[in-house]
């Protein structure tokens, strides 16, 4: 690949992602996510809007200071202030950029601007010149540039090259274009433009008809060579066009754009689970590249082909993006392909006359879960996990925790006839219910692991607790499921007691 062949990645995260509804940063974490895009190593980051406050002023002073590779840039609107106040917070950065603009449709000039195209014309022109004098990275974007009128858009873009723009960015500002028109539009600046070839064509699109992406690559495919995006997509209203998407649909379809970048893709997933973190936006599950369904399979058909040709059902590997590996979902739709696999890989090589007994019972519990986990699995070879008995069963809780209060239960438990109530106090709730359920059963019971996870979504979400429970040699495992987790946790307690019963009762047999 040759330069020409090269699309640089501008991230705009610390800047327009920020601009996200509540997604704001404050310096230590915009210096944390610019650590992680210089290890991506894309090209350019854009730090900030240093005049938009002091704490954004700082963010962009110490990344520059800090943040070794990339170039830093900070953004300024074509206002004399902007630029010299990105100026300072970039002199003692190795490789600075200021990016300025104006917006230059006929809709910003008359609704927003109150100014005429000459007007405008040269605070775009006196904007590039006044930051040239800070630096020798100038960025020029000509805002709400797809809905540009063309000529003045050309004349603008031939003005600021002339001026000293060493990059100028073709906005999509709302989202608006659609591929073929901003493919081509990128065509004709590099075609009618004279001096287009003294700058590089960059694209910033929004994704408020949800083609952000695929209108920067056909913008790539137009001739532009710099791409603007954000992590996991995030920004204004709908949003930027995706960093990973972009970067995967050039690595993985190569034979179509033959174009390339240097951004390592392994290192893709590390920024979008931090990002998503820190501004406490989920990814959804479904996104492309870093979405957790991405590359989980849970029909029977995909599973089977997926484990016997990876391929057949995906066209990245999950290493390109920094995922161990393809995530093999084990529901109802899951076929015995996929439950061999699993098993085989928990260590588990079964004949097929007894892995069909455990399928049976396998889709049996799938009918109930949502997901069949490892531990369901583990449970299923050596017997059937249903395997239980009633000897104990939880009656009655009620617990009392707050800030100033002392946690506490109270449990009531049937122990095979007879009905016992206890009460205790704890670190915690769930530590309170346990010591209450431990008086009340009268053993020496150890808690040797707790977790809990949501098995469905939202506020009213359900609770699956899993507890690990030993006595003397004896080791096992307890679920339990509730809107209320304290009760999910105590269901669970109970639920291992009563497997320790089954074990107990089937140990004595086999002595016998």
């Amino acid at each position: 690949m040759t330069d020409a062949n090269r699309v640089f990645i501008f991230d705009t995260t610390l800047r327009d992602a920020e601009q996200t509804p509540g997604a704001s940063l404050n310096v230590a974490e915009k210096l944390e996510v610019a650590q992680q895009l210089a290890r991506l190593k894309v090209d350019i980051i854009e730090a900030g809007f240093p005049v938009s406050s002091n704490e954004d002023f700082e963010a962009v002073r110490r990344i520059g200071q800090e943040i070794e590779g990339p170039v830093i840039c900070g953004l300024a609107r074509a206002v004399a202030k902007d630029i010299d106040r990105a100026g300072e917070a970039l002199k003692d950065a190795p490789n600075p950029r200021i990016h300025t603009f104006v917006g230059t449709s006929e809709i910003h000039l008359k609704g927003q601007m109150r100014k005429g195209q000459e007007e405008v014309l040269k605070m775009a022109v006196a904007a590039v010149e006044q930051a040239k004098s800070y630096c020798d990275d100038v960025e020029f974007s000509p805002m709400d540039a797809a809905r540009t009128e063309p000529g003045y858009l050309f004349e603008v873009i031939e003005a600021t090259i002339a001026a000293g723009a060493t990059t100028i960015n073709i906005p999509d500002t709302v989202g608006y274009a659609v591929p073929e028109e901003f493919g081509t539009l990128i065509e004709q600046i590099i075609a009618k433009v004279p001096n287009s070839d003294q700058a590089i064509i960059s694209v910033h699109c929004h994704d408020d008809l949800g083609m952000a992406v695929i209108n920067t690559l056909a913008a790539i495919k137009g001739g532009a060579r710099q791409a603007e995006c954000t992590i996991n997509g995030l920004g204004e209203r709908a949003g930027n066009a995706s960093l990973e998407e972009i970067v995967m649909a050039l690595k993985t379809r190569q034979d179509h754009f033959g174009y390339t970048t240097d951004v390592v893709s392994q290192e893709i997933i590390s920024p979008s689970r931090l990002v998503s973190r820190l501004m406490g936006i989920a990814v959804q599950p479904n996104k492309a590249i870093v979405g957790a369904n991405a590359f989980a399979h849970s029909s029977g058909i995909h599973q089977d082909g997926v484990i016997k040709q990876r391929n057949t059902f995906e066209i990245m590997e999950p290493k390109d993006v920094g995922l161990d590996d393809t995530e093999i979902v084990l529901t109802a739709r899951s076929g015995r392909a996929a439950l061999r696999h699993r098993l085989q890989a928990l260590g588990h090589e079964l004949e097929q006359e007894e892995l069909n007994r455990v399928y049976e019972i396998f889709v049996e519990l799938a009918d109930k879960k949502k997901e069949v986990f490892d531990e369901d699995l583990i449970e299923i070879v050596g017997g059937d996990p249903g395997e239980s008995t009633d000897h104990y069963e939880l009656q009655y809780l009620h617990s009392v925790s707050g800030t100033g209060t002392v946690p506490s239960a109270t449990v009531r438990l049937r122990i095979g006839d007879q009905t016992v109530q206890q009460a205790a106090w704890g670190d915690g709730p769930v530590d309170a219910a346990y010591a209450a359920i431990g008086l009340a059963c009268g053993t020496d019971i150890q808690v040797d692991n707790y977790a809990i996870r949501a098995i469905t979504s939202g506020s009213q979400a359900l609770g699956e607790v899993t507890v690990h429970l030993s006595r003397a040699e004896e080791k096992v495992r307890g679920r339990g499921v509730s809107t209320d987790v304290i009760e999910a946790s105590a269901k669970a307690y109970v639920d291992a007691l009563n497997r320790l019963v089954v074990k107990s009762v089937k140990e004595e047999h086999q002595t016998v």
